[in-house]
């Protein structure tokens, strides 16, 4: 039986990212910093990794995305474009939150945090004994006797899209449910309100 093809991407933070596993191998990567013009660009970046690998979307068989907790506006941009091709090529589409992919590849306890700006800080305990599940907390209640990883810790073991990719190749026969996107606090923009009757005298 060939191995598993996974496309992963994530527009959760100030990045594109995108990355194409097959098996345990990492076929082709890549993630752009940028602060917006994620939707313009996702495609795009998924079509070159393909092109660069020589494979074809009808070799899928699962897509991995970021979740989040992070940029309102790129949680739904990448979860949007997972939902739309794992319809269109009948394939599941596995959500992966930004907890656990910085998590992948590490064993021991730890906390891992998202930097939710404005002195605050998305967080969730893997073994830790606090924060079992996500949170939004102040950047200065973080505990300092426990690892950190991500946001004002140490670095992830993998990239975003690889860790995406490979947890969702464990998990995507098993999927039933399409990905939605995990928000911890409400959006900063509100929708414009109706302006009041003008009474003309």
């Amino acid at each position: 039986m060939a191995e598993p093809v996974i496309l992963a991407f994530d527009t959760s933070a100030a990045h594109c990212a995108a990355a194409l596993l097959c098996g345990d191998e990492i076929l082709a990567g890549a993630q752009e910093e940028m602060a917006k013009g994620q939707a313009e660009r996702l495609l795009g970046l998924v079509q070159e990794l393909l092109a660069r690998s020589g494979t074809a979307m009808s070799q899928l068989d699962a897509i991995g995305v970021g979740t989040g907790p992070g940029n309102f506006t790129g949680i739904r941009i990448s979860v949007s474009a997972a939902r739309g091709l794992a319809m269109a090529l009948d394939i599941p589409a596995v959500g992966v939150n930004a907890f656990e992919a910085l998590r992948y590849g590490t064993t021991s306890p730890c906390l891992c945090s998202v930097d939710a700006r404005r002195d605050m800080v998305f967080v969730q305990g893997f073994d830790a004994g606090l924060y079992e599940v996500p949170e939004l907390v102040a950047r200065a209640d973080l505990p300092t006797d426990v690892p950190l990883i991500g946001a004002f810790g140490a670095p992830p073991a993998f990239p975003v899209a690889h860790a995406i990719a490979h947890i969702a190749a464990a998990r995507f026969y098993r999927t039933h449910s399409a990905p939605a996107p995990l928000y911890l606090r409400a959006a900063d923009a509100a929708p414009a309100r109706d302006l009041p009757p003008v009474i003309v005298p």
